[in-house]
């Protein structure tokens, strides 16, 4: 076949059929190697490699790029295992507590000491008096003023990460010198609602929607199963001492 031939030939083949071709047939430039030398290609620095010499480059950039990945993954993993010994840590304390206020006390320590963060709530909805003063991070509320505050986050059963209104991050964190910026809340519930649990940050942007929040679930479902027998102990104890008196 003459040169002219193999051009006429060859001008016939576009782009895409020989990029099919290849992708048909991986082995192809097997016992090629004179090939292979001969064929060049750009490179960033401007001069022509082989085809060889650009296969070991991307090689070596995927395999950059995996070891990044890995090392990502790797802290990922760590930070979850500090975070779950941290929540784990915090749950024991609130199953030991013996009381409401014990119980609201461990949680304040812990997402302050612990997580590093600026405040927690743990926020009481009912119309009976408790025979225990509220102290600390505890905070008891009539339904009706939670749902005049805080309306449409006590809908979910998730938790509602964000800035909130202002109103609405004073009601949460009453008292405090210096204000919540960004709120994460999540509703306890067991049949019914029994109140919320917050944390808060002073940094405006540190809770947003997109953040994960499985610690704070791990949280919140431990204390909407120890709440109710904790709340009917508090108030069976003022009766018991009545007819212990009489």
């Amino acid at each position: 076949m003459t040169e002219q031939a193999v051009r006429e030939k060859a001008g016939k083949l576009s782009r895409e059929d020989v990029a099919e071709y290849l992708r048909d047939n991986p082995d192809f430039f097997i016992d090629q190697d004179e090939l292979l030398r001969s064929l060049t290609l750009p490179h960033d620095s401007g001069r022509a490699i082989s085809l060889v010499e650009r296969q070991v480059h991307l090689f070596r950039e995927q395999r950059d790029t995996l070891r990044r990945e890995l090392v990502e993954l790797v802290s990922i993993a760590r930070h979850n295992d500090r975070l779950f010994e941290k929540s784990k840590r915090l749950l024991m304390q609130v199953i030991e507590a013996r009381n409401l206020n014990e119980m609201a006390a461990a949680i304040d320590d812990s997402i302050r000491g612990d997580f590093g963060l600026d405040a927690a709530s743990l926020l009481l909805f009912t119309d009976l008096p408790l025979p225990v003063t509220a102290e600390g991070a505890l905070h008891v509320v009539s339904p009706a003023q939670a749902q005049q505050h805080l309306g449409t986050l006590l809908e979910g059963q998730r938790a509602v990460c964000g800035q909130f209104r202002e109103s609405e991050r004073e009601f949460l964190f009453p008292e405090r010198e210096d204000p919540i910026a960004s709120v994460a809340l999540v509703p306890l519930r067991n049949d019914e609602l029994l109140g919320v649990f917050a944390v808060g940050s002073c940094e405006a942007g540190y809770f947003d929607q997109s953040m994960g929040s499985l610690f704070l679930s791990y949280i919140s479902d431990t204390l909407s199963r120890l709440l109710p027998a904790m709340l009917e102990r508090h108030m069976v104890i003022p009766i018991v001492d009545e007819v212990v008196e009489s």
